[in-house]
Protein backbone atom coordinates (compact mmCIF):
# COMPACT_ATOMS: atom_id res chain seq x y z
CA UNK A 1 0.00 0.00 0.00
CA UNK A 2 1.63 3.43 -0.83
CA UNK A 3 0.12 7.00 -0.03
CA UNK A 4 2.19 9.47 -1.85
CA UNK A 5 1.53 12.13 0.77
CA UNK A 6 2.65 9.64 3.49
CA UNK A 7 5.44 8.38 1.56
CA UNK A 8 6.54 12.32 1.03
CA UNK A 9 6.35 12.92 5.41
CA UNK A 10 7.73 10.01 5.98
CA UNK A 11 10.99 11.03 3.59
CA UNK A 12 10.93 14.35 5.25
CA UNK A 13 11.00 12.90 8.58
CA UNK A 14 13.83 10.45 7.37
CA UNK A 15 16.28 12.88 5.66
CA UNK A 16 15.93 15.27 8.99
CA UNK A 17 16.76 12.49 11.19
CA UNK A 18 19.62 11.33 8.76
CA UNK A 19 20.79 15.43 10.04
CA UNK A 20 20.44 14.60 13.39
CA UNK A 21 21.54 11.48 13.70
CA UNK A 22 24.86 12.33 12.21
CA UNK A 23 25.38 15.74 14.13
CA UNK A 24 24.28 14.29 17.65
CA UNK A 25 25.77 11.45 19.69
CA UNK A 26 22.89 9.11 21.90
CA UNK A 27 22.12 10.48 25.17
CA UNK A 28 24.10 6.99 26.27
CA UNK A 29 27.45 7.12 24.25
CA UNK A 30 27.79 11.22 24.81
CA UNK A 31 27.56 9.91 28.58
CA UNK A 32 29.85 7.36 28.56
CA UNK A 33 32.41 9.23 26.65
CA UNK A 34 31.90 11.89 29.57
CA UNK A 35 32.50 9.29 32.24
CA UNK A 36 35.61 7.41 30.34
CA UNK A 37 37.17 11.24 30.33
CA UNK A 38 36.95 11.39 34.33
CA UNK A 39 38.55 7.67 34.79
CA UNK A 40 41.78 9.01 32.46
CA UNK A 41 44.98 10.09 34.38
CA UNK A 42 46.74 11.09 31.57
CA UNK A 43 46.94 14.60 30.42
CA UNK A 44 46.88 13.65 26.59
CA UNK A 45 44.39 11.96 27.30
CA UNK A 46 42.09 14.56 28.87
CA UNK A 47 43.26 16.67 25.61
CA UNK A 48 42.30 14.00 23.19
CA UNK A 49 38.51 13.54 25.16
CA UNK A 50 38.30 17.83 25.06
CA UNK A 51 38.62 17.62 21.43
CA UNK A 52 36.22 15.16 20.88
CA UNK A 53 33.59 16.95 23.15
CA UNK A 54 34.53 20.62 21.05
CA UNK A 55 34.39 18.97 18.03
CA UNK A 56 30.53 17.65 19.11
CA UNK A 57 29.74 20.83 20.80
CA UNK A 58 30.88 22.45 17.39
CA UNK A 59 28.89 20.40 15.13
CA UNK A 60 25.60 20.62 17.16
CA UNK A 61 25.96 24.65 16.82
CA UNK A 62 26.80 24.41 13.34
CA UNK A 63 24.32 22.14 12.37
CA UNK A 64 27.40 19.94 10.54
CA UNK A 65 28.34 16.27 11.06
CA UNK A 66 30.27 15.59 13.56
CA UNK A 67 32.92 13.49 11.83
CA UNK A 68 34.00 14.04 8.12
CA UNK A 69 33.19 10.54 7.19
CA UNK A 70 29.26 10.25 7.03
CA UNK A 71 30.62 6.55 6.05
CA UNK A 72 27.65 4.49 4.03
CA UNK A 73 24.01 4.70 5.29
CA UNK A 74 23.14 1.44 7.15
CA UNK A 75 19.41 0.86 8.17
CA UNK A 76 18.03 -2.06 10.65
CA UNK A 77 14.33 -2.09 10.61
CA UNK A 78 12.02 -3.74 13.11
CA UNK A 79 8.87 -3.84 10.93
CA UNK A 80 5.52 -5.09 12.68
CA UNK A 81 3.53 -7.97 10.03
CA UNK A 82 0.64 -5.57 9.73
CA UNK A 83 2.17 -2.53 9.51
CA UNK A 84 0.41 -0.84 6.56
CA UNK A 85 3.02 1.09 4.75
CA UNK A 86 5.51 -1.53 4.26
CA UNK A 87 5.88 -1.03 0.42
CA UNK A 88 7.27 2.55 0.10
CA UNK A 89 9.46 2.01 3.26
CA UNK A 90 12.80 1.13 0.85
CA UNK A 91 12.28 3.41 -1.45
CA UNK A 92 11.52 6.30 1.15
CA UNK A 93 14.82 5.49 2.36
CA UNK A 94 16.90 5.51 -0.42
CA UNK A 95 15.12 8.85 -1.37
CA UNK A 96 15.96 10.77 1.54
CA UNK A 97 19.69 9.20 1.95
CA UNK A 98 19.63 11.44 -1.62
CA UNK A 99 18.25 14.37 -0.53
CA UNK A 100 20.75 14.57 2.79
CA UNK A 101 23.73 14.11 0.58
CA UNK A 102 22.74 17.64 -0.32
CA UNK A 103 21.03 19.14 2.77
CA UNK A 104 23.19 17.74 5.63
CA UNK A 105 25.25 17.50 3.87
CA UNK A 106 27.09 13.99 3.72
CA UNK A 107 30.15 13.10 2.81
CA UNK A 108 29.65 11.34 -0.90
CA UNK A 109 31.07 7.75 -0.35
CA UNK A 110 29.15 5.03 -2.32
CA UNK A 111 31.13 3.59 -5.19
CA UNK A 112 29.80 0.99 -7.55
CA UNK A 113 31.93 -1.94 -7.64
CA UNK A 114 32.38 -2.34 -11.40
CA UNK A 115 32.15 1.28 -12.17
CA UNK A 116 34.53 1.97 -10.50
CA UNK A 117 32.68 5.43 -9.70
CA UNK A 118 31.19 7.58 -7.11
CA UNK A 119 27.73 7.82 -7.48
CA UNK A 120 27.20 11.32 -6.32
CA UNK A 121 24.47 11.10 -3.47
CA UNK A 122 25.28 7.62 -1.45
CA UNK A 123 23.08 5.33 -2.97
CA UNK A 124 24.29 2.54 -5.64
CA UNK A 125 24.10 -1.11 -5.89
CA UNK A 126 22.58 -2.30 -2.38
CA UNK A 127 22.99 1.32 -1.17
CA UNK A 128 21.33 2.49 1.27
CA UNK A 129 21.67 -1.15 3.15
CA UNK A 130 18.88 -1.95 4.45
CA UNK A 131 18.05 -5.26 6.96
CA UNK A 132 14.24 -6.82 7.52
CA UNK A 133 13.52 -8.31 10.92
CA UNK A 134 9.48 -8.62 10.43
CA UNK A 135 8.02 -9.06 13.35
CA UNK A 136 4.50 -11.08 13.20
CA UNK A 137 1.44 -9.09 15.15
CA UNK A 138 3.36 -5.78 15.20
CA UNK A 139 1.82 -2.69 13.79
CA UNK A 140 4.96 -0.17 14.22
CA UNK A 141 8.26 0.15 12.29
CA UNK A 142 11.30 0.99 14.32
CA UNK A 143 14.34 2.77 12.55
CA UNK A 144 18.12 2.37 13.21
CA UNK A 145 20.39 4.78 11.64
CA UNK A 146 23.96 3.93 11.05
CA UNK A 147 26.65 5.90 9.30
CA UNK A 148 29.54 2.75 8.70
CA UNK A 149 32.58 4.91 8.31
CA UNK A 150 35.76 3.38 6.52
CA UNK A 151 37.92 3.59 9.87
CA UNK A 152 35.83 1.41 12.07
CA UNK A 153 32.90 -0.43 11.18
CA UNK A 154 33.44 -1.65 7.71
CA UNK A 155 36.98 -3.30 8.01
CA UNK A 156 35.49 -5.97 10.33
CA UNK A 157 36.37 -9.67 10.58
CA UNK A 158 34.57 -12.88 10.76
CA UNK A 159 36.36 -16.56 10.60
CA UNK A 160 34.82 -19.98 11.49
CA UNK A 161 36.18 -22.42 13.96
CA UNK A 162 36.20 -25.90 15.09
CA UNK A 163 33.79 -26.89 18.44
CA UNK A 164 37.53 -27.87 20.09
CA UNK A 165 38.80 -24.64 19.69
CA UNK A 166 36.51 -23.28 22.53
CA UNK A 167 36.17 -20.15 23.77
CA UNK A 168 39.82 -19.21 23.81
CA UNK A 169 39.31 -18.93 19.94
CA UNK A 170 36.57 -16.04 20.62
CA UNK A 171 38.62 -14.30 22.79
CA UNK A 172 41.65 -14.80 20.21
CA UNK A 173 39.40 -13.30 17.80
CA UNK A 174 38.36 -10.19 19.81
CA UNK A 175 42.03 -9.11 20.72
CA UNK A 176 43.33 -9.54 17.56
CA UNK A 177 41.05 -7.47 15.79
CA UNK A 178 40.85 -4.55 18.36
CA UNK A 179 44.68 -4.63 18.52
CA UNK A 180 44.84 -4.58 15.00
CA UNK A 181 42.11 -2.10 13.67
CA UNK A 182 41.37 -0.57 16.85
CA UNK A 183 44.30 2.25 16.97
CA UNK A 184 42.67 3.31 13.52
CA UNK A 185 39.16 3.33 14.45
CA UNK A 186 38.91 6.01 16.87
CA UNK A 187 38.91 5.01 20.13
CA UNK A 188 37.27 4.67 22.41
CA UNK A 189 35.36 1.75 20.86
CA UNK A 190 32.24 0.25 20.84
CA UNK A 191 33.04 -3.89 19.75
CA UNK A 192 30.24 -6.27 18.61
CA UNK A 193 30.82 -9.69 18.86
CA UNK A 194 28.77 -12.29 16.67
CA UNK A 195 28.76 -16.08 18.00
CA UNK A 196 26.66 -17.92 14.90
CA UNK A 197 26.90 -21.07 12.84
CA UNK A 198 28.39 -19.46 9.96
CA UNK A 199 30.70 -16.14 9.13
CA UNK A 200 27.88 -14.26 7.12
CA UNK A 201 25.42 -14.82 10.60
CA UNK A 202 27.90 -14.09 12.89
CA UNK A 203 28.71 -10.76 10.98
CA UNK A 204 25.36 -9.70 11.38
CA UNK A 205 25.41 -10.51 14.52
CA UNK A 206 27.97 -8.61 15.22
CA UNK A 207 26.56 -5.74 13.64
CA UNK A 208 23.20 -5.86 15.55
CA UNK A 209 25.77 -6.25 19.02
CA UNK A 210 27.09 -2.69 18.53
CA UNK A 211 23.81 -0.98 18.04
CA UNK A 212 22.16 -2.38 21.40
CA UNK A 213 22.47 0.36 23.88
CA UNK A 214 25.46 0.99 25.91
CA UNK A 215 25.01 -0.61 29.36
CA UNK A 216 22.71 -3.17 28.10
CA UNK A 217 23.84 -7.24 28.25
CA UNK A 218 23.73 -10.67 26.84
CA UNK A 219 20.45 -12.38 28.37
CA UNK A 220 22.61 -15.36 29.16
CA UNK A 221 24.37 -15.04 32.42
CA UNK A 222 27.41 -16.40 30.80
CA UNK A 223 27.07 -14.20 27.24
CA UNK A 224 27.06 -10.95 29.78
CA UNK A 225 30.03 -12.45 31.90
CA UNK A 226 31.94 -13.08 28.76
CA UNK A 227 31.33 -9.23 27.66
CA UNK A 228 32.23 -8.37 30.87
CA UNK A 229 35.57 -9.68 31.19
CA UNK A 230 36.74 -8.97 27.08
CA UNK A 231 35.70 -5.10 28.08
CA UNK A 232 37.94 -5.65 31.38
CA UNK A 233 40.76 -7.31 29.31
CA UNK A 234 41.02 -5.02 26.25
CA UNK A 235 41.04 -1.98 28.39
CA UNK A 236 44.06 -3.40 29.66
CA UNK A 237 46.21 -3.19 26.14
CA UNK A 238 47.09 0.83 27.12
CA UNK A 239 44.86 2.04 24.09
CA UNK A 240 43.33 5.01 24.58
CA UNK A 241 41.43 7.69 22.53
CA UNK A 242 43.08 8.53 18.92
CA UNK A 243 44.78 5.16 19.68
CA UNK A 244 47.27 7.27 22.40
CA UNK A 245 48.44 5.51 25.21
CA UNK A 246 45.02 5.26 27.26
CA UNK A 247 42.79 3.78 29.90
CA UNK A 248 39.98 2.59 27.61
CA UNK A 249 40.59 1.58 24.49
CA UNK A 250 36.41 0.05 24.65
CA UNK A 251 33.20 1.86 25.76
CA UNK A 252 31.62 -1.64 25.88
CA UNK A 253 31.96 -4.90 24.72
CA UNK A 254 28.55 -6.40 22.98
CA UNK A 255 27.69 -10.17 21.94
CA UNK A 256 25.02 -11.36 20.44
CA UNK A 257 24.45 -14.93 19.07
CA UNK A 258 22.69 -17.99 17.47
CA UNK A 259 21.88 -22.07 17.57
CA UNK A 260 25.42 -23.30 15.91
CA UNK A 261 25.98 -26.57 14.04
CA UNK A 262 27.73 -29.11 15.96
CA UNK A 263 30.63 -29.26 14.27
CA UNK A 264 31.40 -25.74 13.75
CA UNK A 265 30.91 -22.19 15.18
CA UNK A 266 32.08 -18.69 13.82
CA UNK A 267 32.90 -15.56 15.28
CA UNK A 268 32.51 -11.90 13.66
CA UNK A 269 34.13 -9.30 15.11
CA UNK A 270 33.09 -5.49 14.51
CA UNK A 271 33.85 -1.79 16.06
CA UNK A 272 32.31 1.52 16.22
CA UNK A 273 34.38 4.47 17.08
CA UNK A 274 34.06 6.97 19.74
CA UNK A 275 31.08 8.97 17.17
CA UNK A 276 29.26 6.34 17.61
CA UNK A 277 26.25 7.57 15.10
CA UNK A 278 23.10 5.02 16.14
CA UNK A 279 20.06 6.73 15.93
CA UNK A 280 16.76 5.40 17.08
CA UNK A 281 13.20 6.55 15.52
CA UNK A 282 9.77 4.99 16.00
CA UNK A 283 6.66 5.70 13.53
CA UNK A 284 3.44 3.98 14.25
CA UNK A 285 0.74 2.49 11.90
CA UNK A 286 -1.03 6.30 11.55
CA UNK A 287 3.20 7.90 11.22
CA UNK A 288 3.20 10.02 14.16
CA UNK A 289 7.00 9.10 15.07
CA UNK A 290 9.37 9.30 18.02
CA UNK A 291 12.59 9.39 19.03
CA UNK A 292 14.53 7.38 21.48
CA UNK A 293 17.96 8.25 23.46
CA UNK A 294 17.91 11.84 22.13
CA UNK A 295 16.57 14.14 25.12
CA UNK A 296 15.01 17.25 23.99
CA UNK A 297 16.04 16.60 20.17
CA UNK A 298 13.27 18.00 17.35
CA UNK A 299 13.25 17.71 13.98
Amino acid sequence: MTDPQITENFTVTMEKFLALACTRLPDDVYAKLKELRESEDSGIQKVLYDAYFENLQQALELGRPCCQDTGLPHFYIKAGASFPWLDMVGPALEEAVRRATGSVPLRQNAVNYFEERNTGDNTGERIPWINWDIVPGGEDLEIITYFAGGGCCLPGRSRAFKPSDGYAAIVQSVFDTVADLGVNACPPLVVGVGLGHNIENAAMLSKKAYLRPLGTCHPHPRGAELERQLAAGLNKLGIGAQGMRGNSVVMGVHIESSARHTATFAVAVNTACYAHRRGLIKFKKDMSWELTGYRGAVL
